[in-house]
């Protein structure tokens, strides 16, 4: 099933300001939040699917890559919501509600999920890939070795000894959120805030971890399989969600950002979604014809120089350039041909050309199907 628009899952325009994109996201999520709908299975997945927008409209990059590639940009497992859970969802946007990790008690009167702990997302890891024309073309699956912090495999990421050794805070009651009274003109104001004693954990540690003193992570290699989509471009990022550094003492890891770094063909040049070629021709094939082999993406083809060929002539191979990122089909490889007019000649060589400079055949006689530089231009862009 296609994935419906992003701009239309939160009713907002494609110039829509971070704003308006904010508030149609609370609205919706408001509206349809698991715990206003209980049991829902279709308020949980809209639920989801607003904040799969949302994560990638208020995210400039995200949004900027999103108009230019739409969802194909966004596939592979990058960019987008698509692989985020509820905890995901609320440790990123629950400030948009009022809590602090995602509480709605200011909605629902509860006091939000994980008895309003805060819950933490680790810091992303960034890295670039190089890849070559043949790669970016068709897609590719690379495997790559990544140093991350996952959670310690001694204490099961909560930082303390065998696991066990913690206590409930005594600031905060485990909730992780101390609540704050202010007498004002208009009344009592109460406001919520992370439990400073605990950091919001609701919990404290009372013998650290031996393994990981205290962190709950480890440092750890670890191989990781990225699948690239075709048509990526230089400087384009990528993002892998949860392939990231986990935080100290629990939460959610943050992502692998992935930016692209296209290596320079020898021989062949991109253009968006066509590849240039310089095809260099002799005077006499240009004026014989003959059969010659250009590269391409896909190996060496043949192509045919028909007698009487001009220099500037723009030969089109259709379908032999790079697949779009959004799966509109693969662009051309265009073949400029350029006649070789040779610098030195042999004594020969000369007598034999002055023998032909007053033929009438090597005078130029451009006709009305020979077009000029700035209509070759027009064409190539049309």
């Amino acid at each position: 099933m296609a994935k419906r628009d992003y701009y239309e899952i939160l009713g907002v325009s494609k110039g829509a300001s971070q704003e308006e994109i904010k508030k149609a996201y609370r609205k919706l999520a408001i509206k349809f939040h698991p715990d206003k709908n209980p049991d829902d299975h279709t308020a949980e997945e809209k639920f989801k699917e607003a904040a799969e927008a949302y994560e990638v409209l208020s995210d400039q990059q995200k949004r900027q890559r999103y108009d230019q590639f739409g969802h194909q940009g966004m596939n592979g497992g990058f960019g987008g919501g698509g692989g985020m859970n509820m905890e995901d969802i609320f440790s990123q946007f629950g400030d948009i509600f009022g809590g602090a990790g995602g509480g709605f008690e200011s909605f629902f009167g509860g006091a939000g999920r994980q008895g309003g702990r805060r819950t933490r997302k680790g810091s992303n890891l960034r890295i670039k890939l190089k890849l070559n024309l043949e790669e970016i073309a068709n897609g590719v699956e690379k495997k790559i070795k990544v140093k991350r912090y996952v959670a310690c495999g001694t204490c099961g990421g909560n930082g303390a000894k065998n696991g066990t050794e913690m206590q409930t805070c005594g600031s905060c009651q485990g909730s992780g959120q101390v609540r704050k009274v202010v007498n004002t003109m208009l009344g009592q104001m109460v406001s919520t805030a992370t439990c400073p004693t605990c950091n919001g954990e609701g919990r404290i540690v009372t013998k650290n971890c031996e393994a990981c003193h205290g962190s709950g992570r480890e440092l750890q290699e670890e191989v990781i399989t990225i699948n690239v989509p075709a048509g990526v471009m230089d400087g384009m990022q990528l993002s892998m969600s949860g392939k990231g550094n986990v935080p100290e003492r629990g939460g959610v890891p943050g992502d692998l950002l992935i930016q692209i770094e296209e290596e320079e063909h020898p021989s062949l040049k991109r253009d968006g979604n066509n590849v240039i070629f310089d095809q260099y021709i002799s005077f006499i094939d240009a004026a014989l014809g003959a059969d010659i082999e250009v590269p391409t993406i896909g190996g060496r083809v043949k192509i045919t120089i028909k007698p009487g060929t001009q220099s500037g002539e723009i030969f089109r191979l259709r379908g032999k350039g790079v697949k779009d990122i959004n799966g509109y089909g693969k662009g051309d490889q265009l073949i400029h041909i350029n006649v070789w007019t040779p610098k030195s000649l042999s004594s020969e060589e000369r007598a034999a050309l002055e023998r032909l400079r007053d033929s009438n055949n090597f005078a130029p006689h451009p006709g009305k199907s020979d077009k000029g530089f700035f209509e070759k231009v027009k064409d190539y862009f049309q």
